[in-house]
């Protein structure tokens, strides 16, 4: 199946920083207080120990991301060991929740810094804020994400280096004897006390080393992924445990453990008495910033497993749409939105639990998928390759296990509480799924309802009917419906009534006896209907009203193409104000077409169009060419995007791509010389086009370069217009322009 990727822009550089500071969050200022409260100076050492245990998971995810360099990371490494089932519908929905919670932790955590410098700032809007203005940022390009985190980054690299320097040699930083503080390691207690005390500590600091796993999550959009992946991750972790380390040395250091237990101002607390001046707004600062890290290191990571979920069709597939930035922009919209409502709400405290649990799950899960994958595939390509293994894998499964018995028993009474609803959302929608598929399917194969058909002339009548068996002879309890219509603008009286119905069933019969045969031939059912009313829409949309249902309209082109520049001809009001699909036919020979052409842009219109090309491809020696047009000066990824998009459109309508189908992506400079060109290029007999989405515009029969090709095509055109509501319609132009 086609899948639209990302497009590769983030630099070593970007995703060293996207690791770097989007694990140095606010945890760092929070937690070393309280791991020096639980282990006093051994505090140092479980951190150490820390990062040494990420290094196992570290090391997996550099192989399982070099190997499958796509989205979605861990959902993406359970999905090919044990496949699409529960477990990685739990792993990705689990990973998006946990990133999108701890976005709104860090953006609240950005309003209550914020508040320090600007007291009369509010909260919540503050918080709501900061969420939309990345989600922008987000929306506008991957490559603006990384660009943030270095300027970020940077800012927190070098606050910590002067703050790690100057306590360390400044005469009022810092003290062995104070680290110390009258105690050793591991002093005055049992072997078993000392690892369980080490173990609540590993446990409470463990989450704030897994950031660098946002480069797993959104490896399909880094460059040269073998070499820059690997690099990225090890390099993010080691910078990140050195800094965790020296850090809580000197705070410990400066400040006895005893006053700093609880705290969770710990190092503004040693800045203060190493570096009063500069050291306490800087810190302060620093945390500001560590908290517009997470937000957008998280974002990143939420939006890329949303968009894999889409695009693997385990979510809706509206969240796979990409912008023109070729960035997942409906998937972004949506966290966003949920991160400002959990901001908004209050919920933040409540839901970090299940975000920090949620990682370790996802972890777990994480590191089962790398011993399974190494059977399952071992003579796949593996640019990077675990030492030690399968030692590395099962001791990151064993760390994950480990940090979650330790864990807040209301995280993991939570964490059930979610794998519970998650897997019902599941099943319940894997049911309605199927059933929805199934009828599709059955919808599809069997039809049902009329083709309406509206003519009165008996030329435009006979070719709109052999459009019409065509489309419908494929499918039972289709039949065809004609329409005759008797304009009757004034009440007539009773002799002119008899006169009208007299005239009218002659024509009946006569336009019978023409399209009976063509009907018959094809063995669908056919019948004429009369309708009086003040003009023809009108009799369209009262037949609309018919008990009898309808499945589209099939109209004729006027005799006179000035009836088309009349203000409100047939065709405009019917495709305005009909709520069915309506078919507008322009007949240049429907008996002798053997080649098509249809261009597909991506909106409903031109994907309704693919419908009626495959129904008039039963016939034999028909082929069809779906093209998409493209900007001359596009660039070779971006027209392999274009490709990968036009497989994605047919795929999603007709189930895969025909024989008799052909695919192009053409370079043009205008779109409709390009089509006039392949036209004139390839001699096809038929144009089947979709209308543009300003239908609704007066300014516009069916849109500009639909009433372009009008006065230039001379083969037959087939012009679709998928109904919607004019409401639906506006917003569907909206998402377009991001798209385009």
């Amino acid at each position: 199946m086609a899948k639209r990727k990302l497009r590769r822009q983030l630099s070593l550089l970007q995703i060293i920083m996207l690791g770097t500071a989007g694990t140095i969050a606010a945890e760092i200022f929070v937690l070393t207080g309280h791991a020096a409260g639980i282990a006093g100076p051994d505090a140092v050492l479980a951190i150490i120990i820390g990062g040494v245990l990420s290094l196992s998971i570290a090391l997996n995810y550099c192989e399982l991301a070099t190997t499958y360099p796509v989205t979605g990371g861990a959902m993406t490494y359970v999905k090919e060991a044990f496949g699409n089932n529960i477990v990685m519908f739990l792993v990705g929905s689990l990973d998006g929740l946990s990133s999108t919670f701890y976005a709104a932790l860090s953006a609240v955590g950005f309003a209550y810094s914020l508040k320090v410098f600007l007291p009369f700032m509010p909260i919540i809007p503050v918080a709501i804020g900061v969420i939309i203005v990345v989600g922008i940022l987000h929306i506008r390009g991957v490559s603006q994400v990384g660009n943030l985190q270095v300027g970020l980054g940077a800012f927190l690299l070098i606050v910590f280096s002067l703050y790690i320097l100057l306590g360390f040699f400044r005469s009022e930083g810092f003290d062995w004897a104070i680290f110390e503080s009258g105690r050793v390691l591991f002093e005055n207690q049992s072997v078993w006390a000392n690892i369980g005390r080490m173990l609540m500590t590993i446990a409470l600091i463990y989450n704030a080393y897994v950031g660098f796993e946002v480069i797993a999550d959104d490896a399909e959009e880094i460059r040269n992924p073998n070499r820059n992946i690997p690099i990225g991750i090890l390099v993010s972790l080691g910078v990140t445990t050195l800094i965790y380390t020296l850090v809580s040395f000197v705070t410990i250091g400066v400040v006895p453990y005893t006053s700093l237990a609880g705290s969770e101002t710990a190092l503004t607390d040693a800045a203060s008495l190493f570096w009063p001046k500069l050291g306490v707004p800087l810190m302060a600062a620093a945390g500001i910033v560590a908290t517009l890290t997470s937000i957008n290191s998280a974002m990143l990571s939420a939006t890329r497993e949303v968009f894999t979920l889409s695009r693997d069709q385990i979510w809706p597939r509206i969240f796979s749409r990409l912008s023109r930035w070729r960035t997942p922009y409906i998937s972004i919209i949506l966290i966003v939105l949920i991160s400002a409502l959990v901001a908004a709400v209050g919920l933040v405290d409540f839901l970090s639990f299940i975000s920090s649990a949620g990682y370790m799950f996802v972890l777990f899960w994480a590191s089962l998928a790398m011993i399974r994958l190494r059977k399952k595939y071992p003579h796949v390509d593996r640019p990077f390759r675990v030492p030690f293994f399968p030692a590395s894998a099962i001791l990151a499964a064993c760390s994950a296990l480990l940090i979650v018995s330790f864990a807040n028993l209301r995280a993991l009474y939570f964490l059930g509480i979610v794998i519970f609803f998650l897997s019902i959302i599941f099943f319940v929608s894997k049911y309605f799924k199927r059933k929805s598929m199934i009828q599709v399917k059955l919808e599809n194969e069997l039809g049902g309802g009329r083709l309406l058909v509206a003519a009165i002339n008996p030329k435009t009548a006979v070719g709109l009917v052999e459009l019409a068996t065509r489309l419908a002879e494929h499918q039972e309890d289709t039949s065809i419906s004609l329409l005759s219509v008797i304009k009757t603008p004034n009440p007539l009286d009773e002799v002119e009534i008899n006169d009208t119905i007299q005239k009218s069933k002659a024509n009946r019969a006569n336009l019978l006896s023409l399209t009976a045969p063509i009907a018959q031939k094809r063995n669908v059912a056919i019948s004429t209907k009369l309708k009086v009313a003040n003009n023809v829409e009108s009799a369209i949309y009262n037949e609309l009203r018919s008990p009898n249902p309808v499945r589209m309209i099939l109209l004729g082109w006027p005799s006179a193409d000035t009836k088309l520049r009349i203000p409100h001809n047939i065709i405009k009001e019917v495709m305005e104000n009909a709520r069915k699909d309506v078919l507008v036919f322009r007949d240049g020979g429907i008996k002798s077409v053997k080649k098509i052409l249809v261009p597909v842009a991506g909106g409903p219109n031109s994907r309704l169009s693919l419908g009626f090309a495959k129904a008039l491809a039963y016939q034999p020696d028909v082929s069809v060419t779906v093209a998409h047009y493209v900007p001359d000066n596009i660039e070779d990824e971006m027209r392999e995007d274009a490709m990968l998009f036009l497989q994605e459109i047919i795929e999603e309508e007709l189930g895969l791509v025909p024989n008799w189908m052909n695919l192009k992506v053409v370079n043009v400079s205008s779109v409709s010389e390009g089509i006039l060109l392949e036209i004139n290029k390839g001699r096809y007999d038929m144009l089947i086009i979709g209308t543009g989405g300003d239908v609704f515009s007066q300014r516009h029969l069916f849109g500009p370069l639909v009433d372009a090709l009008i006065e230039q095509v001379e083969v037959s055109m087939l012009i679709v217009r998928h109904y919607r509501p004019e409401a639906e319609t506006w917003l569907n132009n909206r998402l377009y322009r991001l798209e385009v």
